[in-house]
């Protein structure tokens, strides 16, 4: 979603401001199977992640402020603090046909929840991750069997751009990143690391915060101004270790700054001068390159546009890799417009018969599952991966947030991402 939860949209007063052990074989079987940034009481398109909306929830400046102590006074202890590592190495995945393979060619999928807080907490002035990121609460997760969890980040935090607060950006923040991938990975969890938020002034449809260039939320498109710097860097940290995955741009929604659609996929594609959009783009291609270039061979995600709800032009505007290692990335809510099987059917069969397929966020903001047990079921049938939106204490209808504490309390939402999981080992 749209960056910490969905607030954005669902939080009409707010402020503007990953699991458990390898990952799981095709073969396993289940025992049951980014929001607008207004400040105002608007309703968010159908598309429109009402969900992440960065905690700027209603009790976030408290809050922060208190976290922000918490987080300053320990991070340097966490950073260096032992890994007690339970479980085997995650597995260096990259496409096969449509599938997921590891290295030993066994099919995989990937199955967890996202680990909201890098996006927004850093430029905020609070921190760096939004609660804790130890391995206790690492270990939280991984009880719910999960086997990866989706890192979204700030790309002006990442770059340490002049007016973050040092101590949460630029070699700070990526050592804060690192140390959590670690961690992840100590517990046989995928990371996949995610641009989320991103620079540019943008005032057309959908926009959520006008009046700053600085990533303070969602937009509409990568920019061209940082944004390939930001996954070069990416790609050279993280490049000699391939288990960790790059989801190249949370929600792209180029279709908000123009009715022509097919105007909005080359965008999505080459970037450039795009209509609606005042800053220069970053397409998809340019990205890809970047982390090409810097030598990674790591699997990519690419989502679609819609705010990743829309893959009906994907396959045509494919970018192309030279590595080959590309998987096509969604995201589902019970309020988007793709939200029944019968368009799922129509929109996402295609896309999947052809390359891998990963839901990077499902959820639903009615504090129920009813809306992601349908989808896991019809994800499942396609041996497709996905992963629940959010491991945060957020509320479960205005995040939605899969927990109630960091012990790994489900709320009633998580508990059916929760119970789904488990009940597939």
């Amino acid at each position: 979603m749209r960056a910490p939860p969905r607030l954005y949209a669902l939080v009409a007063a707010a402020v503007l401001s990953v699991v458990g052990t390898a990952l799981v074989p095709t073969g396993a079987t289940a025992s049951a199977a980014s929001a607008s940034a207004t400040t105002t009481a608007s309703v968010a398109p159908a598309d429109a992640p009402s969900k992440r909306s960065m905690p700027s929830m209603p009790s976030k400046a408290s809050k922060a402020s208190k976290a922000s102590k918490a987080s300053k006074a320990s991070k340097a202890s966490k950073a260096t603090e032992p890994l007690r590592p339970n479980a085997a190495a995650p597995p260096k995945l990259r496409a096969s046909g449509n599938k997921l393979v590891d290295e030993n060619g066994t099919t995989r999928r990937l199955l967890g929840v996202n680990r909201s807080g890098g996006e927004f907490m850093c430029v905020q002035g609070y921190g760096i991750f939004d609660g804790p990121v130890d391995d206790a609460s690492v270990k939280a997760i991984a009880d719910w069997k999960v086997n990866a969890v989706r890192i979204p980040l700030n790309e002006e935090c990442w770059l340490g751009l002049s007016h973050i607060d040092p101590a949460y950006g630029g070699t700070n923040y990526i050592a804060a990143v690192k140390a959590l991938v670690a961690r992840l990975e100590a517990h046989g969890i995928t990371p996949i690391v995610e641009l989320h938020w991103s620079h540019g002034t943008y005032t057309g449809g959908d926009s959520h915060c006008p009046d700053t260039a600085y990533a303070t939320c969602q937009k509409p498109m990568p920019n061209a101004q940082y944004t390939p710097a930001f996954w070069t860097s990416v790609a050279q940290t993280f490049k000699s270790d391939q288990a960790v995955v790059f989801d190249l741009f949370n929600e792209p929604f180029p279709d908000r700054a123009t009715s022509d659609l097919t105007a909005a996929w080359k965008c999505w594609r080459d970037g450039g001068s795009c209509p609606g959009i005042d800053f220069q783009v970053a397409g998809m291609q340019t990205l890809l390159n970047a982390v090409r270039a810097a030598g990674a061979k790591n699997l990519v995600l690419i989502p679609g546009v819609a705010y990743s709800n829309d893959l009906r032009q994907w396959l045509t505007y494919k970018p192309n890799d030279p590595a080959g290692n590309l998987a096509a990335a969604w995201h589902t809510y019970n309020f988007n417009t793709c939200s029944s099987e019968s368009c799922f059917n129509e929109q996402l069969a295609p896309v999947i018969a052809q390359v891998p397929f990963v839901a990077g966020e499902i959820g639903e903001n009615t504090c129920s599952h009813g809306y992601i047990d349908r989808v896991m079921a019809w994800l499942d049938a396609k041996g497709a991966s996905y992963l629940g939106w959010t491991w945060n204490t957020w509320d479960c209808s205005s995040g939605p947030s899969l927990i109630s504490d960091y012990n790994g309390t489900p709320t009633n939402f998580g508990v059916g991402l929760r119970d789904h999981l488990k009940g597939m080992q």
